[in-house]
């Protein structure tokens, strides 16, 4: 059997021979989407003058944050070919879990502040690693092993408070939230340094060159000798690292940990994906695309909310473009299958 590096096995040479076409069409999918970006913004700036005030930047900023960092652990589950909608209910686990630990007695502020951190990043790591076990162990569809994942997750959260709310963090931990550096917001720097960091993964490394040839033939990935099911459960382990790590800064930002908290973000974390370009079959997408995707979600959020559209009619719209981002993926599938 050939060792497990794509240099030295037969389909690394088509692999790595296409490379350049496929780094053209991302770039050409993540310009699209960029323009559109760029247009929304335009419209919403012509529709309200309090749009591109920087205070209301730096709300946007903050309020795709989490989002960004749910979306950049659910980009490698979706190369893939998988989905992980249990991200909302991990989240709410992992905070409850952190929360304990910040609150534990005869710590330092600096020490339970780490030890929470590591806490809320295993937990969800833990939770990613049975959900990438169980799906490619079993061959079991993504879809349900997660969906059993969300239950389990929220009752452990409520079981573990008692369906209670754990707050009075320490000043320098709820400061965090509403911290900024050269007017950038911390939550969201937190999250542009894991976009920085699973970019170069998927793009400069082996094991990120693989996550995209098990998303578009996985077959040929095995019969090359890699250890597909290691890699699939990795995924899954970085998205719920992912969701530990989204889980301390939104701890910041209400400073509370609730075991409520994240109903419905795995949605909004697929959404930023699939608008960002991010194929649900697999093998095609890119965190810049994902991170596109996430902020055009909340500039229409945001947006709507200051031209006065209600909440109905906002969620709506933010299904429509969904729908319309789904559609445009697979006419662009069909084209390039001609």
């Amino acid at each position: 059997m050939q060792p497990d590096t794509p240099f030295t096995n037969p389909v690394s040479k088509p692999v790595l021979g296409s490379r350049l076409s496929g780094i053209t069409r991302s770039a050409m999918r993540e310009s699209g989407i960029a323009l559109a970006l760029l247009l929304l913004v335009g419209a919403f700036s012509l529709l309200s003058p309090l749009f591109l005030t920087a205070g209301n930047m730096s709300n946007i900023l903050t309020q795709i944050a989490i989002n960004v960092i749910l979306a950049v652990g659910m980009t490698f589950v979706i190369l893939i070919g998988g989905i992980d909608l249990s991200v909302g209910s991990v989240m709410a686990f992992c905070a409850v879990v952190a929360g304990t630990v910040l609150k534990m007695p005869g710590l330092s502020v600096e020490w339970a502040i780490v030890l929470a951190l590591g806490a809320s990043i295993a937990v969800g790591a833990l939770c990613g690693l049975v959900n990438g076990a169980i799906s490619a162990w079993w061959g079991i569809p993504s879809f349900i092993v997660t969906l059993g994942m969300l239950n389990i997750a929220r009752g452990a959260a409520l079981q573990w408070t008692d369906a209670r709310s754990i707050y009075e963090f320490p000043n320098s931990f709820n400061n965090f939230g509403t911290a900024t550096l050269l007017g950038v917001p911390a939550p969201f720097l937190v999250a542009l340094a894991l976009v920085v960091i699973a970019w170069f993964v998927l793009m400069r490394t082996v094991f990120g060159r693989l996550i995209y040839a098990i998303g578009n033939n996985e077959e040929a990935v095995r019969l090359a000798g890699h250890n597909v099911l290691a890699y699939k459960i990795a995924a899954f382990t970085i998205c719920g690292a992912a969701v530990g790590v989204g889980a301390l800064v939104y701890m910041t930002r209400l400073t509370v940990a609730s075991p409520i908290l994240g109903i419905g973000f795995e949605l909004n974390a697929i959404a930023a994906v699939i608008i960002g370009g991010t194929s649900l079959n697999g093998g095609r997408g890119s965190i810049v695309g994902t991170l596109l995707g996430a902020c055009i979600i909340g500039v229409l959020a945001n947006g709507l909310i200051l031209i006065g559209v209600g909440d109905f009619v906002r969620q709506i719209i933010t299904g429509v473009v969904i729908i319309l981002a789904v559609v445009v993926d697979a006419y662009r599938v069909r084209l390039t299958r001609r």
